[in-house]
């Protein structure tokens, strides 16, 4: 029932207001009755879509339904409360937590299991889980600014790529930051010269800096030891963003790429390479929900800690969290811990192989018969391949990302094909059939 303005203002009694402003008064007793038909046709429509989703190749999701045992893991988190009540994992996972009913024990091993892959040190590791691979880099980007003016008393500026992915611009002008806007090579990568060429120009500003493995569109790589070099005698904060290319890199021949710790040739001492790093676990993992992996050295969290303990009142909670979030899920890292046994990792360098693979036989394959599209593939550690763009058809059928590229001073469109666990030789097959079809 709707209420003209006079006929509000003639409402005296509370007691009508209350009854007016009621859910069922104000959604109408028809509404709360009717048969849940909607309900019922949107679930219908849902059932075609596992049918359907093997053709997704244009967004870096691994379709692949988890495995048995990933649903009897779940039944198992289920039988001991889990989903079946509000745990709540606020706080900081390394730390005592006041509120029991959390699943931080589990959240701190991964980070722990995570974290050896990649290098860290397990004396000097920091991190959790997130919401997603956004909320990493957040956290990744809340920290670094945090560090950095707490060291200089000055805001630091922000350098990253137009090649970096599109939270990076939203995150720099939530954090209020100065964006320096670095150019690229030719395969999409950080240009480290014009790197270097913008941090002279800012001198009196510590630096930020946001490396991409695995850039969105073209899946190029930025120099993390390139980056570094031209960090030397800077106050700077580097923080990787590796989304896709974080979850599939450690398995692979390529692990070395995102060791965060090197040993320095000549003295034998470890050397840092960068600060923190986010990957997203929704997609290479194919985990059915979007989280992602916080990780960096526990050096860094306590210098955030201090400055964080100034903001932050801990009566509350009884700690200091570290978190930019409060309440956090409890469900996401207890079922993720799955992927991160010895069999899951096995599982997950059987995959990595086949992926990249299947890529290099798809830039092939489009190289011999459809050359025209000019195929690109950035580098051999990325299981993108991009390409002009061709029809809305196929555009449509296979959800393909696309973007405007600059060749040769004329905006052209483009396409690109993610080439995850689920895509398969045959989809790819039928992909290049369709393509033919298509007189692409």
């Amino acid at each position: 029932m709707l209420l003209n303005r006079r006929q509000f203002l003639g409402i005296t009694s509370a007691t009508t207001l209350v009854a007016v402003c009621s859910p069922n008064a104000l959604l109408g007793q028809s509404l709360l009755n009717h048969p849940p038909q909607g309900s019922s046709a949107t679930l219908k429509t849902m059932q075609a879509l596992p049918q359907q989703k093997n053709r997704l190749l244009g967004y870096p999701i691994n379709m692949t339904t988890p495995s048995e045992e990933f649903f009897a893991w779940r039944k198992e988190l289920f039988a001991v409360g889990l989903n079946q009540f509000a745990f709540n994992n606020v706080g900081n996972p390394f730390d005592q937590s006041h509120i029991a009913y959390n699943s931080h024990a589990f959240e701190k091993e991964l980070i722990n299991r995570f974290g050896a892959i990649y290098g860290f040190s397990p004396k000097n590791i920091w991190g959790f889980l997130t919401n997603s691979g956004t909320d990493s880099n957040m956290h990744g980007l809340y920290m670094g600014r945090t560090i950095l003016k707490s060291r200089t008393g000055v805001m630091p500026k922000i350098y990253f790529t137009q090649e970096a992915h599109y939270s990076i611009q939203i995150l720099r002008d939530l954090l209020n930051l100065e964006w320096i806007v670095v150019g690229t090579e030719r395969d999409g990568s950080m240009d480290i010269k014009d790197l270097e060429r913008q941090l002279n120009a800012n001198p009196n500003h510590p630096a930020l800096v946001v490396a991409t493995v695995g850039t969105t569109f073209k899946g190029s790589i930025d120099s993390i030891d390139g980056i570094q070099s031209k960090l030397k005698d800077r106050v700077a904060y580097l923080h990787l963003d590796a989304a896709l290319f974080g979850g599939y890199l450690p398995q692979t021949q390529f692990a070395a790429d995102l060791l965060h710790e090197v040993s320095d040739p000549v003295t034998g001492k470890k050397i840092k390479r960068y600060d923190s790093m986010a990957v997203s676990c929704h997609k290479f993992f194919g985990f059915p929900s979007p989280a992602g992996l916080f990780i960096t050295d526990q050096a860094n969290f306590e210098l955030f800690q201090k400055q964080f303990s100034q903001i932050h009142d801990p009566e509350y909670i009884l700690q200091i969290p570290g978190t930019i979030t409060c309440s956090r899920d409890a469900v996401k890292p207890a079922e993720f811990y799955f992927f991160s046994s010895k069999p899951a990792f096995a599982r997950q360098a059987v995959d990595a192989k086949i992926m990249l693979d299947n890529t290099a036989y798809l830039l092939k394959e489009m190289t011999n018969h459809y050359n025209h599209l000019q195929p690109t593939r950035a580098n051999n550690r990325s299981n993108t391949i991009y390409f002009r763009k061709p029809s809305e058809t196929i555009v449509n059928r296979y959800s393909l990302a696309t973007m405007g590229l600059n060749v040769d001073g004329q905006h052209t469109p483009f396409a690109h094909v993610v080439v995850m666990p689920h895509a398969n030789k045959e989809i790819l097959d039928q992909f290049l059939t369709d393509l033919g079809k298509d007189g692409s």
